[in-house]
């Protein structure tokens, strides 16, 4: 039962990490915590359904949901994000207009979708995995799988393309990296593209899995992804990845031996742990301002 439950956690940490990388894009960049991430993931999945109801099919209808829902991320910098930029507002004013954001998606959502929660059709395989003595899911390992290999090429874009070195300078030096020819303002559109995407494929991953959608699923699954980042250090996207492990196998094993009241306690508690110790997270490091 150990090890089963074991690759049960790690997979489903595998999703948050997902969600959780996106929260790591922008605040790279932009040095800010976006909340409406998770009312992003809940977009994702039910602009899929929408599409499934016009008869465009399961894929493609989750293609055309990513994509929307990534244009969607460009809109909320270019109408809420970027005013506030320009005017030097001050890094509270964002936070709090990102938690604005959120509200309203969700309360779009609900307004489009109705409240009542909604069955997404699976497109995973049905049957288990067995391996040694634990069985788990093969749409459970599909879900981990996926999201691996979406981290790994997000990883590599950043290491290995002119727009990931792209956004490094911008990370390091705005100021800087417009002088050396980096266009600032396309790197940070392209972040929330990105960052769009990421957590529309989280949220279809996810919703085809459990084989249900609503209009409210982010705000739990994106306080777990913030919380995977705050884990495995802001900003750090080897962090978010760590900090998403962490937070799945925590809760899975929580609810395996001590009970489901404690999934959520356990995640938590090991956040503030790791937090007391090291407050910039395990892979975080302290930002070093000259004077």
């Amino acid at each position: 039962m150990l090890t089963q439950q074991i690759l049960n956690g790690l997979a489903i940490g595998m999703a948050y990490a997902l969600i959780a990388v996106g929260f790591s894009l922008v605040f790279g960049i932009l040095r800010l915590v976006n909340f409406s991430h998770g009312a992003l993931f809940a977009f994702g999945a039910n602009v899929a359904i929408a599409f499934i109801g016009f008869q465009f099919g399961v894929i493609p209808a989750i293609l055309l949901s990513i994509l929307v829902t990534a244009l969607l991320g460009v809109v909320v910098d270019k109408l809420t994000l970027e005013p506030l930029r320009k005017k030097k507002s001050t890094p509270t004013a964002a936070l709090i207009t990102t938690i604005g954001v959120s509200y309203i998606i969700q309360n779009l959502l609900v307004v489009w979708r109705g409240s009542e929660s909604r069955h997404f059709p699976t497109i995973f395989p049905s049957g288990r995995l067995e391996v040694g003595d634990a069985s788990v899911s093969i749409g459970l390992m599909m879900v981990a799988g996926v999201s691996l290999l979406m981290m790994l090429a997000l990883v590599a874009l950043v290491r290995y393309t002119k727009i990931g070195l792209g956004m490094k300078a911008v990370q390091q030096n705005p100021k800087a990296a417009s002088l050396m020819g980096v266009n600032v303002n396309f790197i940070i559109t392209f972040t929330f593209f990105l960052a769009g995407a990421t957590a529309a494929i989280a949220g279809n991953l996810i919703s085809a899995y459990y084989q249900v959608v609503s209009p409210m699923m982010g705000f739990e699954a994106g306080l777990r992804a913030f919380s995977a980042v705050v884990l495995g250090g802001i900003g750090s996207l080897p962090g978010a990845v760590a900090g998403g492990l962490i937070i799945g196998l925590s809760e899975t094993l929580a609810a395996t031996f001590l009970g489901s009241a404690y999934r959520d306690a356990a995640a938590f508690v090991i956040l503030i742990l790791v937090l007391i110790v090291r407050p910039t997270g395990l892979f975080g490091k302290k930002d070093v301002i000259k004077v």
